[in-house]
C-alpha cells in the first residue's frame, strides 16, 4: 500500500532536510576576545597581565631553493674569544630598496666573489646575524628585514634613505668554523733601478792615489823649498806628512 502525502507536507519536509543539511555543513568559527590573558605562557612568579602579545617588527623570508649541504650552525658567543665558537658564512647577496631600487650586490664587486663574515658577531645588519638560520649550504633565500633590523632610523645616506626597510636575495656558498685566510695583495712590478741625481756625473771610482787635504797647511810654503844641504838631492815631502 503506497501513502500519499499532501502536498504542502511534502514541501514542509524537503524544507527541514535542506535546512538540516545546510546547518551541519557551516564550520565553526571562533572569535578571539582580547580579555585573554598571559597566564598560560607567564611563569607563575611573574605578575599576571591582560592582553593579546603584539610584535613591534619582524624579520621575513622565503627559502626559494633548499641546499642540500651542511646546516648553518648558529655562533656561540662567550666572554672572551677561548670561550666563543664563531662560524663563518660564506654568501653571495643583492639587496633592494622597499621600492625596487638595488643598492649592492656581491656579483657586482670586482672578480664576482661572495663575501665572508662572523655570523652573529655584530659584524653585519641584525637582520644578516639571524636571517640564515635553518638553512643548508647551497640554500638560496629572501629576506624581507625591517629598517629597526637593518640601518635604523639613520639609514646609511646616499644609498639607503633613512628608515628603510630592505630586501636581500642571498645564497649560502659556505660554513666554516674557521676564519678565511686573508688574501695577498698582487705583487707590484719590479720598479728598475734609480738613476742617479745627476746623470751627467760619473760614477764614483776609488781614488788611485791618497785623497789630499781640501787645504793645504798654512805653514807649508806656496813652492817647494830648495834643498837645505846642498849635497843632497832635492826630494819631494811625502804625502802622509802633509
Amino acid at each position: 500500500m503506497i501513502f500519499k502525502l499532501p502536498s504542502i507536507a511534502l514541501l514542509s519536509a524537503l524544507t527541514t532536510a535542506a535546512t538540516a543539511q545546510t546547518t551541519t555543513a557551516k564550520p565553526a568559527t571562533t572569535t578571539a576576545h582580547h580579555t585573554t590573558t598571559a597566564s598560560t605562557t607567564t611563569p607563575p612568579n611573574i605578575p599576571k597581565v591582560v592582553g593579546i602579545p603584539k610584535s613591534l617588527y619582524a624579520l621575513r623570508y622565503i627559502d626559494t631553493h633548499i641546499g642540500t649541504g651542511p646546516l648553518a650552525q648558529s655562533s656561540v658567543l662567550g666572554s672572551s674569544p677561548t670561550d666563543s665558537k664563531i662560524y663563518y658564512y660564506t654568501v653571495h647577496y643583492t639587496g633592494w630598496l622597499s621600492n625596487g631600487t638595488k643598492f649592492d650586490s656581491s656579483y657586482d664587486h670586482p672578480g664576482g666573489e661572495p663575501i665572508t663574515f662572523p655570523a652573529g658577531a655584530h659584524r653585519v645588519i641584525s637582520g644578516w646575524d639571524t636571517g640564515f638560520q635553518g638553512m643548508h649550504v647551497g640554500g638560496k633565500r629572501r629576506l624581507f628585514i625591517p629598517y629597526q633590523l637593518a640601518y635604523g632610523e639613520a639609514g646609511r645616506p646616499p644609498h639607503i634613505p633613512a628608515k628603510s626597510d630592505l630586501i636581500f636575495d642571498v645564497e649560502l656558498v659556505a660554513v666554516s668554523d674557521t676564519p678565511p685566510t686573508p688574501k695577498q695583495p698582487a705583487a707590484a712590478p719590479k720598479q728598475p733601478a734609480a738613476s742617479p741625481t745627476n746623470p751627467s756625473a760619473a760614477p764614483t771610482k776609488p781614488a788611485d792615489t791618497p785623497a789630499k787635504p781640501a787645504t793645504e797647511p798654512s805653514d807649508k810654503p806656496s813652492t817647494t823649498p830648495p834643498p837645505t844641504d846642498p849635497t843632497k838631492p832635492e826630494t819631494t815631502p811625502h804625502p802622509q806628512s802633509l
